[in-house]
């Protein structure tokens, strides 16, 4: 694939510049593995540089993985998608919805109208947000004293909804509680029920929600960008001894593991030998599932963590079962109907059924959907798809 040498000198040269500090980047076919990279540092503070096993923080590029999860308890009917979670998942049961605040400051709470269902938790059409993007909820957590979904503590789940299922799109910890939905249905804890089912078929060696010793040795440190546009490198890490674990965010792990999760998704549900996924299931994730709802703009209201972010902006996106869809073809190449999601550090995948490829970028900065990443994540992609048209005119 002529890729190589069109892919090579972009990221190197975003790293030699300093714009970002290291980054490895995959894009593989059905079939095999067309281009892999590493470039840069792990630290720019250090000398290690960064090879293609490095260990990433892949924050919610879990979401996928957790979608898997719960879609294997579907197919073997131990979850539904539209009986209501709360017979699952009893704190739902009564979950109420914050219409706002008093005149004292008050949070105003009344009971959602509709129960919500697996399907509205993996479309985030449940109601469930982020405080890094909605102030109301930043204001509710303050007011109430509630931890945030950052601390692995399941008091941060205790959250009420901002509006009632099924009505508008809205980018939350829907997915959290999917993965607390494949705990209570397989009867094992997430981590040891992505290990038996999904992970080790799938030779995923290296991810996991705790940091092993050898996975430490190649750990990638994060960066923040400041507003002069520098990097420094910060003490971040999801919590090691959490109360639950993140199923919307909680995984290490590397770029080769990681393609070789999306591309099973290219292969309808087989991977490593093994199928995970039954072909239909695969089909149906891949549709859309929020109906004349719209994926949105995300806003921030934590500039220190997010800025304000579309992924495919302009483009109309729909939501399938853990995985947004771009409905018209991007610039860069990619597919009308492609499947896609992101990581806070600003890492990112996508998977084009169509043209039959997939690509992981993966970097390490804060906050999300920063400007400088997203062009290189960008130029990346185009790079392949100009690589794959090459190779079919050869």
């Amino acid at each position: 694939m002529r890729s190589s040498a069109d892919i090579d000198p972009i990221i190197q040269q975003a790293c030699d510049s300093g714009a970002i500090p290291g980054a490895v980047v995959m894009a593989a076919t059905s079939d095999e593995v067309i281009y892999q990279g590493a470039f840069g540092k792990r630290d720019i503070g250090k000398d290690a540089v960064m090879t293609t096993d490095s260990v990433f923080w892949i924050a919610s590029m879990t979401k996928a993985i957790t979608g898997t999860a719960a879609m294997r308890l579907v197919e073997r009917g131990q979850l539904s998608l539209d009986a209501p979670i709360g017979d699952v998942l009893p704190d739902l049961s009564a979950i109420q919805v914050l219409e706002g605040f008093d005149a004292g400051g008050e949070p105003q709470l009344r009971p959602a109208r509709r129960p919500i269902t697996l399907r509205q938790l993996l479309t985030h059409t449940a109601g469930f947000c982020y405080d890094m993007m909605n102030a109301d909820m930043g204001r509710w957590l303050e007011k109430t004293g509630t931890p945030v979904f950052r601390t692995g503590l399941n008091a941060a789940m205790r959250v009420p909804i901002m509006t009632d299922p099924g009505t508008r799109w809205e980018y939350g910890t829907n997915i959290d509680f999917v993965g607390k939905a494949v705990e209570a249905a397989s009867g094992q804890r997430l981590d040891v029920y992505f290990r038996e089912h999904i992970l080790d078929p799938l030779g995923m060696s290296d991810t996991a929600f705790r940091i092993g010793d050898a996975q430490r040795e190649r750990l990638v440190k994060v960066h923040r960008r400041h507003a002069n546009a520098t990097l420094a490198p910060i003490d971040f890490e999801i919590r090691q001894d959490p109360e639950f674990f993140a199923g919307g965010g909680g995984l290490y792990g590397t770029a080769p593991d990681y393609i070789k999760f999306t591309r099973m998704m290219l292969n309808k549900g087989m991977g490593n030998g093994h199928r995970l996924l039954q072909p239909e299931t695969v089909a149906l994730m891949s549709e859309n599932h929020i109906g004349d709802l719209h994926v949105t703009p995300m806003l921030s209201a934590l500039p220190a963590v997010t800025n304000d972010a579309e992924l495919c902006p302009g483009i109309e996106k729909k939501h399938g079962l853990s995985f947004v869809i771009n409905m018209a073809a991007t610039p860069e190449g990619r597919s009308a109907g492609s499947l896609a999601w992101a990581g806070l550090a600003n890492t990112y995948y996508w998977i084009d059924p169509v043209r039959d490829v997939t690509g992981v970028i993966l970097m390490q900065v804060l906050p999300f959907a920063d400007r400088t990443c997203l062009g290189v994540f960008s130029d990346f992609e185009r790079a392949v798809y100009s690589g794959l048209d090459a190779r079919k005119a050869a």
